[in-house]
């Protein structure tokens, strides 16, 4: 079991990060649940798939996987930049700009799990070398990364809360930083 709890931990730590880019736009009760069902389907998922492609896909895709996510969530981390960018800066004296909850678009945030999950279809062959049935890894996988991605939905909506007017261009600036990351396979 430590052994699954320790490759669920290394897959969710890109959504621990990327949750937090997240959170820095606002945190409600619909968007924890929104990331933590989304992030949480995609992470137990896709090692499920990586099971029934087979090791030689699963392996041969392994690095495009790393690629491809990592400029999904370069892409989206910089849309989210340059629309907060585009957004008036509320300039009155004494006067801050409200901390609007974060609007991600369903379909933005299934590509943002669609990208951070890309890697674990090996995660997905290396499950069947620990002898470890695919319902309890992806009950497990799937479990930490929902607990991870609502930590960092936590930890960036108290950020964001602190970081005032620029928490939605931060969060962008967070998700692209995940992606360069991924890119270098630091995540």
């Amino acid at each position: 079991m430590l052994p699954l709890l320790l490759v669920a931990a290394s897959v969710g730590l890109s959504n621990l990060a990327a949750a937090i880019g997240i959170g820095f736009g606002g945190v409600t009760t619909r968007t924890r649940l929104r990331v933590a069902v989304v992030f949480g389907a995609f992470e137990a998922g896709m090692p499920i798939v990586g099971l029934v492609i087979g090791a030689g896909l699963a392996t041969g895709i392994g690095q495009l996987a790393r690629w491809i996510g990592a400029a999904l969530l370069i892409i989206l981390g910089g849309i989210t930049v340059l629309r907060a960018l585009r957004q008036p800066v509320w300039s009155a004296p004494g006067q801050t700009a409200p901390h609007p909850a974060h609007t991600m678009s369903l379909g933005k945030l299934i590509i943002t799990a669609f990208a951070l999950s890309l890697d674990n279809l090996a995660a997905g062959f290396a499950l069947g070398t620990l002898n470890i049935s695919v319902a309890e890894g992806a009950i497990v996988i799937g479990s930490v990364s929902v607990l991870m991605s609502l930590a960092g939905l936590e930890l960036g909506g108290r950020l964001g809360t602190a970081a005032g007017r620029r928490g939605e261009q931060i969060g962008g600036a967070i998700l692209v930083a995940v992606g360069v990351a991924l890119a270098a396979g630091v995540l």
